[in-house]
């Protein structure tokens, strides 16, 4: 039971207190968790959409690696009796690969920290650190291809995979542009935002718009990829594929949740793709990219990764430098579409 001191001074002096707060004769201890909270990241996908032919050959900031396409070889017609002419093809110089982008982390366990933490500190430091590199260059790059600048610019040019009169031979695909996106849709076309809004278009038919524009540019069927957002990721679960015998699978979406493919693209979902204001977009548009890994080269490499005793404190250093870049090189493989959620 609560103790408490007697008023009435048994013991013949002062009148006697209580204490504010009585000793209940239990000690509560705070006990601290060796497991922690799970932490979710946002999915990556630069890995499966670009390739890394040339990362083995950088080594620092400021390296460039000037990369060679195949000349076209022009067919003459033969006449017997004249003189053959001649070709001395060079070598066609692509947009150079510049390793011109570094992103570093830097961070410090004091001595005191380490010494009473029951945990790993570093290792799950070190862990985070690698997760969120991944995530700042996968939007770095997503974000600069959209803007159609930099080593982006070549997805923007004369390819017609973008815009809303796409396709290199047809030029009637409507893939959208800011401020006049395409209207997706998981029912047939001309239900969406202005019912009879000619930018309306079924999830399933905008999908087989863009393979349509690689069609014509003689893209290859295999490898051929699209990024969507999470939206158009329920679209599509939403859409005729929800039936098994429409996707072409032994099961319905709605049952194992997965995409796979669809008219030869292979679906990945990101939540890094640009997307409104802050994307450089009108707000609810979304930026989709599709193509395949021959369009864009990625190269990065962890040029330092220390652990060093910190000179302006009792602390352990790790930090990690990983320099990398990006380039189209070849804008008929890779397209954009600018879509918003139709009515």
């Amino acid at each position: 039971m609560p103790f408490t001191v007697d008023t009435a001074a048994p013991f013949g002096g002062g009148a006697g207190t209580t204490p504010t707060t009585p000793y209940a004769g239990v000690f509560i201890p705070e006990i601290w968790s060796g497991k922690l909270v799970e932490k979710f990241y946002a999915a990556t996908v630069l890995a499966a959409i670009a390739n890394s032919d040339y990362e083995g050959e950088i080594k620092n900031k400021g390296d460039t690696v000037k990369i060679r396409k195949r000349p076209t070889i022009s067919i003459a017609d033969y006449e017997s009796d004249a003189d053959l002419d001649v070709q001395r093809p060079s070598a066609i110089l692509a947009p150079e690969l510049a390793i011109n982008k570094g992103k570093y982390f830097n961070l410090a366990l004091d001595d005191v920290m380490e010494i009473q933490a029951d945990i790993d500190m570093m290792s799950i430091w070190s862990e985070d650190a690698a997760e969120q590199m991944k995530i700042t260059v996968d939007t770095e790059v997503l974000l600069e291809c959209s803007a159609g600048t930099g080593a982006g610019a070549n997805l923007l040019l004369a390819d017609k995979n973008s815009g809303n009169a796409a396709g290199i031979l047809s030029a009637n695909i409507l893939l959208g542009v800011t401020a006049t996106p395409v209207f997706i849709n998981s029912v047939a076309a001309g239900t969406g935002t202005g019912a009879t809004s000619p930018n309306s278009r079924s999830v399933i038919n905008w999908l087989v718009d863009m393979g349509q524009c690689l069609d014509e540019n003689n893209i290859p069927e295999t490898g051929r990829w699209v990024v969507i957002p999470a939206w158009i990721a329920a679209l599509i679960k939403k859409s005729d594929l929800k039936d098994a015998s429409l996707s072409g699978d032994g099961t319905s979406m709605l049952r194992n949740g997965r995409l796979g493919m669809i008219d030869r693209f292979t679906l990945y979902m990101s939540n890094l793709l640009p997307a409104g204001v802050a994307g450089g977009l009108a707000a609810g548009e979304s930026c989709v990219y599709f193509g395949t890994r021959a369009a864009l080269t990625f190269a990065s490499q962890f040029t330092k990764m220390e652990t060093l005793r910190s000179e302006r404190s009792f602390s352990n250093l790790l930090r990690g430098l990983q320099v990398y870049g990006f380039q189209i090189t070849n804008g008929k493989a890779i397209g954009r579409s600018i879509a918003a959620l139709g009515a």
